[in-house]
């Protein structure tokens, strides 16, 4: 715990998104009192992807942040803006390229366990 995960499309491949997760990492310690040695992301490229009535000129990322259970509601909501902003820093805006960014912060079910080998 934290498991973050984000997606983003394949018109995103400039972005260094291990350096975004880096980046990431101290913001979730500070806003969700999480412990550094504990967050993991894992970076997923999408394939296939259409925005309204279009499959072009269109980018998508979305960072899923899942927490143990016991944040506040303001929490995740400040950490889900905190998480934008961020974005917003490391992908910033392309010519001709609608670029949508979104975050979500979400409870882990109580059946949630981990190993560390």
């Amino acid at each position: 715990m934290p498991q973050i995960t984000i997606e983003h499309s394949p018109r995103l491949d400039r972005v260094h998104w291990e350096e975004f997760a880096l980046a990431l990492h101290p913001v979730v310690v500070e806003t969700a009192a999480a412990k550094l040695e504990a967050c993991k992301t894992r970076v997923l490229r999408t394939e296939d992807e259409a925005v309204g009535g279009e499959a072009t000129n269109h980018a998508i990322v979305n960072v899923t942040i899942a927490l143990l259970a016991g944040r506040s509601e303001e929490t995740k909501a400040k950490l889900t803006e905190a998480v934008v902003d961020l974005l917003c820093k490391h992908v910033g805006p392309e010519d001709g390229l609608t670029v949508h960014l979104s975050a979500e912060v979400r409870d882990l079910d109580a059946s949630y366990t981990k190993a560390v080998l």
